[in-house]
């Protein structure tokens, strides 16, 4: 018997369903009583990485099936069609399937050969088990999304960035970062002009029903968000400004004992919706009067925009808020032009950043200063914005922590809360000068999470930053395979391209 066949039908056996299911049965019928705490969630995170790589080797399966034209010599016709009807999967789910297997499947030519994955990183994370399959799908729809036009370089950048996120972060929080990223590649793409937003703008108040309610529909421009997102963030909160609560705070917030507070927003039934009609119907009331709105989290509850000076020169692209949102960059300027600006100029002899041990709480100029460099919470995968955000000392102003910039961090009130000193809370550290991004602060997950204990950075507020390192790196590897190869041009001796 040919030697080839002898291998191809051990590898051929050891391929089996019978083999996997047998392993998998096996695994169903232990139980799971003796195992301690640790185990059993080891063992979880090694059933899920499991299931990753197998979707993964499915991706395989499914190509190799088409590639043997198994669905027409069936009678099925399409990849798709034999899945549902050999699997009895739903049109949905086989068409999802045979998508995934397309993007981040590994396909050979007739020669053999084989051909990168549409999603070359992806897929690796995917063979991995560092990924899902919904993973995959979220990183696959926001690369749907990027233009054509956009270089290669800045694609596989692009795809690069969501894969590596993908690793740590949500296949919720994948759209988010897309659509980071696809404002630095085309930042006027998602845009409307000027005069469509003016078409397009509106309030609509319908007619008071019986029951005296009036319903309220509508779109606002850029501008009108930029100015209500930090004003709601203030006074929609929980506890804040309602009706049904006397000792609720409205105007008087910034005067009011912290315990007030909390004890409200624990009693506090209201939902999202009723929060922010009811911080409408304060502020209205007290006829927006901008003195009476006093500070939130040390700043003054004012529309922070971050511009970059190439923008503003060739006045394009679109200006950020401390909310998260993006106004463009014609009506930042406008919008800057009739309020009362903060100019902040960041040198090594600006404003007072370094407060050592004096005082506990940052200053209005350091939150600035945190804003326009970190946009949002630095915790990885979390996208809320700097207006949604405390002030976190990396290192705690209770064991000798400074309140100075480089000790200073942005963190929302729920991953802030996530941080001590016990077994499943979270650390922060400040990465050296030798790290991929020094000076950053990283969060290091509780074993639970990540059991190696990698400390690990936020890119939802940096995508532009993240993929121009990426960029950067791909050129720069570029030129060293291009030096290399004329490096041996020539060295090589007069005879060695003929043999």
């Amino acid at each position: 018997m040919d030697s080839n066949s002898v291998d191809a039908g051990e590898f051929a056996g050891e391929l089996t369903a019978d083999v996997l299911l047998a392993a998998v049965g096996d695994l169903v019928g232990r139980p799971l009583t003796p195992l301690s705490d640790s185990a059993v969630v080891e063992l979880l995170r090694g059933i899920e990485r499991a299931a990753r790589i197998l979707t993964a080797v499915q991706h395989q399966v499914l190509i190799d099936i088409d590639s043997r034209s198994i669905p027409a010599n069936t009678g099925a016709k399409t990849i798709k069609r034999f899945l549902m009807q050999t699997l009895r999967l739903s049109h949905a789910e086989a068409g999802a399937r045979v998508r995934a297997a397309t993007r981040v499947g590994t396909f050979r030519n007739l020669a053999g050969d084989e051909r990168e994955p549409e999603l070359p990183c992806t897929a690796a994370a995917l063979r991995r088990g560092d990924i899902s399959a919904e993973h995959a799908r979220g990183i696959g729809a926001v690369m749907t999304r990027v233009p054509r036009t956009t270089a290669t370089d800045d694609r596989v950048a692009a795809e690069q960035i969501l894969a590596e996120f993908a690793v740590t972060g949500s296949p919720d929080d994948i759209g988010t970062i897309g659509d980071s990223i696809l404002a630095h590649l085309d930042p006027d793409g998602k845009l409307t002009d000027s005069t469509d937003r003016a078409r397009m703008r509106g309030i609509r108040i319908g007619r008071q029903r019986a029951d005296g309610m009036s319903p309220i529909s509508g779109d606002i421009d850029p501008v009108l968000r930029a100015l209500l997102d930090p004003v709601l963030a203030k006074y929609a909160r929980p506890g804040v400004a309602n009706p049904d609560d006397p000792t609720s705070p409205g105007t008087d917030l910034d005067r009011t004992d912290p315990a007030v507070i909390t004890a409200a927003a624990q009693r506090d039934t209201r939902t999202a919706a009723q929060r922010t009609h009811d911080a409408f119907t304060l502020l209205l009331g007290t006829l927006i009067d901008p003195d009476a709105l006093g500070a939130h989290r040390g700043m003054p509850v004012t529309t922070v925009l971050t511009l970059r000076v190439e923008d503003v020169e060739q006045g394009a692209g679109v200006a950020t808020t401390a909310t998260g949102g993006t106004v463009p960059i014609g009506d930042a300027l406008r919008l800057a032009e009739r309020s009362r600006p903060y100019l902040a100029v960041f040198d090594h002899a600006g404003l007072p950043l370094h407060l050592g041990r004096t005082r506990r709480l940052a200053s209005p100029a350091q939150r600035l200063a945190l804003i326009a460099a970190l946009g949002g919470c630095s915790r990885p995968g979390c996208d809320a914005p700097a207006s949604l955000c405390a002030v976190h000392h990396v290192r705690d102003h209770s064991k000798g922590g400074p309140t100075d910039i480089e000790n200073l961090v942005l963190a929302c009130d729920h991953c802030h809360a996530l941080i001590n000193d016990t077994d499943t809370g979270w650390k922060t550290v400040v990465l050296d000068e030798d790290s991929q991004f020094p000076g950053r602060t990283a969060w290091i997950a509780p074993a639970h999470i990540d059991p190696t204990g990698t400390p690990r950075v936020n890119h939802r507020h940096h995508a532009g930053e993240l993929l121009a390192q990426i960029v950067a790196r791909i050129h720069t590897r570029r030129e060293r395979d291009r030096a290399a190869h004329q490096r041996w041009l020539r060295e090589r001796k007069p005879g060695d391209l003929a043999a």
